[in-house]
């Protein structure tokens, strides 16, 4: 089978799934989720006319010339509200959201004002209906305030919260099922063979599932042999895909295409013209589909990033596809690429006329972790890409935020 252009890999990655059901659940519960349903406001924001400021209600018409000398008929505290209504030549102490009293049509914050028992001088007169918030100025009863598909960060919270929303229906959470394979890892803190090297893959990819707003489960690590590699593929029952690492590629060893096969693997693809990464199975069990990631750390990240994200996306009900990506100018001179699309781990910083820069690490071996923690972006070349000299604008994939999401 030829190697598919990466493109393609994730077209039919994300065509081989359909958005989950939904379920309900908390606001408390909600943030960072996907919102099912459409979220339409059940009260009107304000309700009725406000104040805006600390001050006087008053009528503009008192204020034509100032200063002026109003009578003071009674106070507003948040919360409560004026029986009477204001009169020509009256007033009512107001405070930042009260409720504005009939008959007012404006306020004069209390800086512009001086007081004397219950003779109150305005010294300054605003524009009418200056400092009042309006009803329905946020919004209205009835109007869709939130979407379907929309991610629910912690201001779409408090909006459906304002909107008189205590639960919200939200797509269900991806279950991805994680297997690692090989006889020669183990996991942080177990016992270390003579030739064993401890597997980052398993740890690395469960958070990044979290991130992508899925549900992981470890299926542990599978030994290189047929029956218990077998036999612990099928704890995945029940998943919605199952992501391997390791076993991908051609190698006398490498089983993962074989043994899956005997129990009903339904191959798609398993080359794609990328670096890292050209070793990566798409397939399907049964109703569970199979993402067979390369067992290098960064090979598995990268494609991680690069095409389990959407595929989770797609369950979710989100419309983005792929990663967002950036222009940046790039600190050094590379060679022409070749017929594989390109991944690079690098840093960024500003130039000196504060434009976006980019230095990829001068080595990218796909077995080093520690580069890729501590990059800050890939920098994307396409298939052929010609010879890139210092200076030249380059795409970038960032992988890290200097501003926290609120």
């Amino acid at each position: 089978m030829h190697m598919i252009p990466v493109a393609e890999a994730i077209a039919r990655i994300t065509g081989a799934f359909d958005p989950l059901a939904a379920e309900t659940v908390s606001l408390a519960e909600a943030c960072g989720r996907v919102l099912a349903e459409d979220v339409v406001a059940r009260t009107t924001q304000p309700p009725f006319d406000v104040s805006a400021m600390d001050g006087y209600a008053v009528r503009a018409d008192d204020l034509n010339a100032v200063p002026a000398v109003l009578n003071q008929i009674g106070a507003v505290p948040a919360g409560q509200h004026f029986d009477g209504a204001v009169g020509a030549g009256e007033t009512v102490r107001i405070f930042t959201g009260s409720r504005m009293p009939k008959g007012a049509d404006t306020v004069v914050i209390q800086e512009n004002t001086t007081t004397e028992n219950n003779r109150i001088t305005i010294l300054k007169a605003p524009e009418k209906g200056q400092f009042i918030r309006p009803s329905g100025l946020d919004f209205r009863t009835g109007e869709v305030g939130l979407k379907a598909g929309q991610l629910l960060t912690p201001r779409a919270i408090g909006y459906a919260a304002s909107m008189n929303h205590p639960w919200l229906s939200v797509r269900r959470k991806p279950r991805v099922a994680i297997l690692a394979t090989g006889d020669e890892i183990v996991l942080p803190g177990d016992p270390i063979g003579a030739d064993q090297i401890v597997s980052s893959n398993s740890h690395a990819l469960a958070a990044a599932v979290r991130s992508y707003g899925g549900e992981p489960f470890s299926l542990g690590i599978a030994p290189d042999e047929r029956q218990g590699l077998k036999s612990m593929a099928a704890g995945a029952r029940g998943a919605d895909i199952l992501v391997t690492t390791g076993g991908a590629s051609v190698g006398d060893h490498d089983l993962v295409q074989s043994v899956l096969g005997e129990i009903g693997l339904e191959l798609d693809f398993w080359k794609i013209a990328m670096r890292p990464g050209k070793p990566l199975i798409f397939g399907r069990i049964g109703d569970t589909r199979l993402l067979g990631l390369p067992g290098n750390p960064v090979s598995a990240l990268v494609c991680a990033l690069i095409f389990l994200r959407p595929a989770i996306f797609r369950m979710l009900g989100l419309t983005e596809a792929g990663a967002a990506t950036l222009a940046a100018r790039i600190d050094c001179s590379l060679t022409a690429n070749d017929e594989r699309q390109d991944y690079l781990r690098a840093t960024l910083q500003r130039t000196d006329n504060g434009a976006l820069g980019v230095s990829p690490f001068k080595r990218q071996d796909s077995s080093m972790i520690s580069l890729l923690a501590n990059s800050e972006a890939l920098i994307v070349r396409p298939p052929f890409d010609p010879p890139v000299v210092e200076g030249d604008m380059v795409t970038i994939i960032p992988l890290a935020s200097s501003f926290p999401e609120i």
